[in-house]
């Protein structure tokens, strides 16, 4: 016991940190036998948060809807919140095409080989999508993990209660209850993620290679550089114009970052990422319950606006193709409204990126170029995405009233079993 208080003892973040160090160590020492005995512990990681994402997203938006209604109008926040997704995708866009125009990844290379295991995606139609949100069987879109179609249900039965009014007072509060049950089981089940850390980057690390990176170092650099750009001063720059501080905010979602970047899943961050909005940001839980889930499915700036962006110009630049004004307008509406429009679709990076391409009249086969590094674009790419997430329902909460101040200040950067009243 005593050697667990002291484990407890040491923030989050450095224990995640500690997880990764020593994971990448394992990885180089061991090489490709580090794939077999690591992965495993990754594996069950990313398991047991896929099964807390659902149950929390689910009973967390029944108790957001019945508490927010009559102290702020659900229509009009999340209509603050979309505004936000659509302004902060078009910006990091233009950030794309920017590092894309200026670093000039496609030229200089030699004749590349598309990846084998590179199939064309089929674009779902934009009514296809909207028609997917509403679950045909509510009980399937949960043990599916279906976020978006969960989210429609539970607020359908949020709503309900709400309008049942003290016939469902009883109800209500269970859902209350039951949503913070399920904020203690993912305190549990994220205190795995040192561990869970390990085994992820040991498994890359050693089976990766880095012969597979060096013909296209330069789009991998670009994604990087481009993605850093965009957190460090769009995301900044945001919260300065909101009177916040953006190093308060990096400490308070940093352990949501972390994870991100190791698991290359929204989905799989997004229990640490509602965690960090409201237990480390002060965003209010009953806002950032559907505000959060709601990004993790449709607010996508790594894999939806900046990816697709670099990849237009770097598949131009490839295959000698001089881009227009018009083409260049096209790859950023593309990139704005694709995003929105393949909510939910698996694969999102390689979806956008086969909408814009198509949009903008370049080449296809541009993409099975890029797929043999694919797993090590999404580390960063996922990254930005969960910081964005993060970042709008702060933004929000601010000009609404729905953030405390104090506790975003004070920005923990501890979301595991410490005791909910300290912060710091």
């Amino acid at each position: 016991m005593a050697l667990l208080t002291r484990w407890f003892r040491i923030p989050f973040w450095q224990r995640v940190l500690a997880g990764f160090l020593l994971g990448g160590l394992a990885g180089w020492l061991l090489g490709p036998q580090a794939g077999p005995w690591f992965q495993p512990l990754g594996t069950l990681y990313v398991t047991l948060i896929k099964m807390i994402a659902t149950p929390l997203v689910f009973f967390a938006v029944i108790n957001a809807v019945a508490s927010l209604h009559g102290q702020q109008s659900v229509a009009a926040l999340g209509g603050r919140t979309f505004a936000w997704f659509a302004v902060t995708a078009a910006l990091a866009v233009g950030v794309g095409l920017a590092v894309a125009l200026v670093l000039q990844p496609g030229l200089g290379l030699g004749a590349l080989v598309p990846d084998a295991g590179y199939v064309e995606k089929v674009v779902p139609g934009p009514v296809a999508v909207l028609l997917d949100v509403v679950p045909a069987n509510p009980f399937m879109a949960l043990a599916e993990g279906k976020i978006l179609q969960v989210i429609f249900f539970a607020g359908l039965v949020g709503f309900a209660l709400v309008k049942l009014g003290e016939k469902t007072a009883r109800l209500r509060a269970q859902a209350g209850e039951a949503s913070e049950t399920m904020i203690q089981v993912t305190r549990f089940v994220l205190e795995f993620t040192p561990i869970g850390t390990f085994g992820l980057i040991a498994a890359l690390v050693g089976t990766y290679g880095f012969e597979r990176l060096l013909p296209l170092g330069g789009f991998v650099f670009a994604l990087y550089l481009a993605c850093a750009l965009h957190i460090v001063f769009v995301y900044g720059g945001l919260l300065l114009a909101h009177g916040l501080n953006p190093l308060k905010f990096f400490r308070g979602a940093f352990p949501a970052m972390q994870i991100a970047f190791v698991a290359s899943s929204s989905f799989a961050a997004l229990p640490a990422s509602l965690r960090a909005a409201t237990h480390n940001l002060g965003v209010k839980p009953e806002y950032a319950a559907f505000a959060v889930p709601l990004g993790a499915s449709i607010k996508m700036d790594g894999c939806g606006a900046i990816f697709p962006a670099l990849t237009a110009v770097f598949v131009a630049q490839y295959f000698g193709i001089e881009l227009s004004a018009s083409q260049y307008f096209i790859i950023l509406l593309a990139s704005v409204l694709g995003s929105f429009g393949t909510a939910g679709v698996p694969g999102t990076a390689i979806v956008m990126a086969t909408v814009v391409l198509s949009s903008a009249g370049l080449p296809l086969e541009g993409i099975g170029y890029l797929i043999a590094i694919d797993r090590v674009l999404d580390m960063m790419r996922t990254m930005t995405n969960v910081t964005g997430q993060v970042l709008v329902p702060v933004l929000v909460a601010k000009e609404t009233g729905l953030l405390d101040q104090a506790v975003y200040d004070a920005a923990s950067t501890d979301i595991g079993l410490e005791d909910e009243a300290s912060r710091g």
